[in-house]
């Protein structure tokens, strides 16, 4: 049973990634990971919310951002002591900061990134 919902972008090569080395690390399944790019997922909020920004579901509260990382960095012991940290009000601006700078080079890094995707098979 999952103690926190991740939702993500499975249509972008990073966060594809990404989460799948999440999952590797969450070996106690303590995240539930929902792919919202699906059209048949059902979203709490707009899909393109969701789709535009990292979201969370932790003990009953949505969060978005450097806020949603740090859950689900609190949920695999091995990133737990960082997101601890980003409890600090400080440490979890900083991070939104740097997640928005990265929000603002995320198109170009799709697009390297999926040039780098080997090809699908047929």
């Amino acid at each position: 049973m999952s103690n926190l919902l991740i939702w993500y972008d499975g249509g972008c090569p990073l966060c594809r990634r990404e989460i799948a080395l999440m999952r590797r690390l969450d070996r106690r399944k303590a995240i539930e990971f929902v792919d919202v790019s699906r059209e048949e997922t059902v979203c709490p909020r707009d899909r393109r919310e969701l789709l535009a920004r990292f979201h969370a579901l932790e003990n009953g509260q949505i969060l978005a951002g450097a806020a949603a990382f740090a859950a689900m960095w609190r949920a695999i012991p091995v990133l737990r002591p960082i997101g601890l940290l980003a409890r600090n009000r400080r440490v979890l601006a900083l991070l939104e900061r740097l997640y928005d700078r990265f929000l603002q080079l995320r198109p170009g890094m799709q697009r390297l990134a999926r040039r780098l995707e080997p090809a699908p098979p047929g």
